[in-house]
């Protein structure tokens, strides 16, 4: 336990040796590492393999202009049937420049009802955010969306 009034002169002096020596260290800054667009690319191959993936279906409501990176509000939807035979199975959002490219997974099942999720997201510069849908006959539906983003997010530093 730390006493203050029983503090003899070798621990003060230790003590100050190591709050000058602490003082002297430079400051590391650790910034995040952005990912690219072809990191980007690796993640939706990862994700639908060699299939071929469609333009159309998806619809991505996100703001074109963003203020802050922080909280970016969307909602994916896909105009497609949910009953037993034919429904949405998984939605996923990527981007291509924040620190990871895999932003959000959704599993849909045909009880869902409807094929739409909303969320927040962050969004680290201006990019383009990409949400493909899995269907349940095995084929993919995509939509892009480029977004400005004024105020980054995921980008703050240590002073």
């Amino acid at each position: 336990m730390f006493d203050p009034i029983h503090l003899s002169r070798r621990h003060l002096l230790q003590l100050a040796g190591t709050l000058t020596a602490a003082g002297t260290l430079p400051l590391i800054t650790v910034r995040p590492v952005q990912a690219t667009p072809a990191m980007l690319t690796s993640a939706i191959r990862n994700l639908v393999g060699e299939a071929n993936v469609r333009v159309g279906k998806v619809r991505l409501d996100i703001p074109p202009l963003v203020e802050n990176g922080n909280t970016v509000p969307m909602t994916v939807s896909v105009d497609h049937p949910m009953t037993a035979e034919s429904y949405v199975k998984s939605i996923h959002v990527f981007n291509e420049k924040n620190p990871q490219p895999n932003v959000a997974n959704f599993h849909l099942t045909p009880r869902a009802g409807r094929a739409q999720v909303a969320t927040r997201i962050r969004l680290a510069d201006s990019q383009k955010v990409v949400a493909i849908a899995k269907l349940s006959d095995g084929s993919f539906w995509s939509v892009s969306v480029d977004v400005i983003v004024t105020l980054a997010a995921c980008t703050e530093e240590t002073p």
